[in-house]
């Protein structure tokens, strides 16, 4: 299981993604779940990844390799679309391919193959997109209503996101609530760990994109952890008790 999140503001782009993968309590593996391609001022996109680690390595493999194009007898690549839309198609076409491929003759092993990714960046001087593309190939784009998109494990780390980003969130406090929102996630899911793996990218498209990994050792992830836990029981604490339920006194002995 893994946990990815996008945000599209209008200050930029961010994209997390955490690098944990298991199949059970013993079997515990870091793959990087974040993939750039970063063709300077023409062309920029990155790629977070959820579901069966075969689906979506074998998916990323083809597209490196590029795919023939029946109808220009061409070999498309990400590195020759003309926009993100059609980086978003090529993508969704290969990602439904490979997925039909690999579970093609295993129905009976009871292993899941479904397999989720985001795609953001912009291609030339086109704006800033970001979309969720779904294994049967179709996609959904982020709107400015909803600026951020989620896949994997993401049901823990929703709610912050819901509550305190908008599209006119600074893009520093974005990240702040990017990790809020992971260790809210790690906190109650084991299936998603350090380190995680981000990059951003400013609306401006003279500003170069940014990469980080935080892992266990980052001091201002962990003072974040510490602080939330903290700001948490605070708020709880301060917030009046419900008065229809009536505070019985101790019995003294």
């Amino acid at each position: 299981m893994t946990y990815c999140v996008g945000m599209l503001i209008d200050a930029g782009l961010v994209m997390m993604a955490d690098t944990r993968t298991n199949a059970g309590i013993d079997n515990i593996s870091c793959y990087r779940k974040l993939h750039i391609y970063d063709g300077g001022d023409d062309c920029f996109i990155a790629i977070a990844t959820a579901g069966n680690l075969s689906v979506t390595q074998a998916t990323l493999s083809k597209l490196a390799e590029g795919v023939p194009n029946p109808e220009t007898g061409e070999i498309d690549t990400l590195w020759t679309v003309p926009s993100i839309f059609k980086a978003v198609q090529l993508v969704g076409n290969v990602l439904r391919t490979t997925r039909h491929e690999t579970e093609h003759g295993m129905e009976a092993e009871g292993v899941s193959f479904g397999a989720t990714m985001l795609l953001g960046g912009r291609v030339g001087s086109e704006p800033l997109r970001l979309f969720l593309i779904y294994d049967a190939g179709n996609a959904i784009e982020c709107h400015a209503d909803t600026p951020y998109l989620q896949i994997g494990e993401y049901k823990y780390g929703k709610p912050i996101l819901d509550r305190a980003l908008d599209v006119n969130t600074p893009l520093n406090e974005a990240v702040k609530l990017g990790l809020i929102s992971f260790d809210s996630t790690m906190r109650s899911n084991l299936a998603v760990g350090l380190p995680i793996d981000m990059v951003t990218v400013r609306a401006d498209p003279a500003c170069e994109p940014e990469y980080f990994r935080i892992d266990q050792s980052n001091a201002y992830f962990n003072d974040l952890s510490r602080q939330w836990g903290e700001k948490l029981r605070e708020a709880q604490a301060a917030i009046p008790r419900p008065p229809f339920i009536k505070h019985k006194a101790p019995v003294i002995v």
